[in-house]
């Protein structure tokens, strides 16, 4: 069966979800917290995590957020790595190069829709051992720690999404092509797209919290104020 392209109404309805359900997962504190003076520090990085996820995640899934942001788009040379011949005669149209870079963007949109409530799962449950060094730390210090607790989880939810979504693209010019794809490894190319996306995927959290931390009165979150506006 075809897989449809999921409309611009419905991936704005995902991006409401998502919010609501990360700034809901940002809202739960967990008992024996650090504190100082009635302020918790492992609230504080559960917060900057929910709300540069959130943010991150409203960039990507918006309608071409891959394909029209210069910092999260994937190329073809992401997706390829060393082109071999045949993917190069594939690309040497530049009507199916853009096409298949498009479509490439948009499953990999879809990847990322299906990470982000892992995402928001995790920053709701995960320990903060050391909250005060990950308020003093770089600034991409929180990301960096979610990303080591998360291992390889947004790859093992990705994977499968992507590669069956490469299996069925269903569009006239580009089904010639992957076929031909299918004779360079198309399960390679899916593991690669998904390797790829995580990255975009950190890297979009990792720029959130660096803004939040550079000025965190834009947040107008009275918490993340009190733990980075001050330093």
């Amino acid at each position: 069966m075809d897989k449809a392209v999921t409309p611009p109404d419905t991936i704005a309805s995902r991006r409401r979800f998502l919010g609501l359900a990360a700034l809901g997962a940002g809202a739960l504190a967990l008992p024996g917290c650090a504190s100082y003076g009635g302020f918790s520090y492992t609230e504080a990085i559960r917060r900057l995590l929910t709300i540069a996820s959130q943010d991150a995640f409203d960039q990507l899934l918006a309608p071409n957020g891959f394909y029209d942001t210069q910092l999260a788009r994937l190329t073809a040379d992401d997706v390829f790595g060393a082109r071999s011949g045949a993917v190069a005669t594939i690309l040497g149209s530049p009507l199916i190069r853009d096409r298949m870079l498009r479509e490439f963007n948009r499953v990999a949109a879809e990847g990322a829709y299906r990470a982000a409530p892992v995402v928001a799962d995790t920053i709701r449950v995960i320990g903060f051992q050391n909250a005060v060094a990950l308020i003093t730390g770089g600034p991409t210090a929180a990301t960096s720690f979610l990303r080591q607790n998360m291992g390889q989880q947004l790859i093992e939810v990705m994977l499968p999404e992507i590669g069956d979504a490469l299996q069925v693209i269903n569009d006239p010019v580009l089904g010639p092509a992957l076929s031909e794809l299918a004779g360079v490894n198309l399960s390679g190319v899916a593991t690669s797209l998904t390797r790829n996306t995580e990255e975009v995927i950190w890297n979009a959290i990792g720029r959130a919290e660096t803004a939040i931390r550079e000025d965190p009165y834009a947040t107008d979150d009275p918490l993340l104020i009190g733990a980075f506006g001050l330093r």
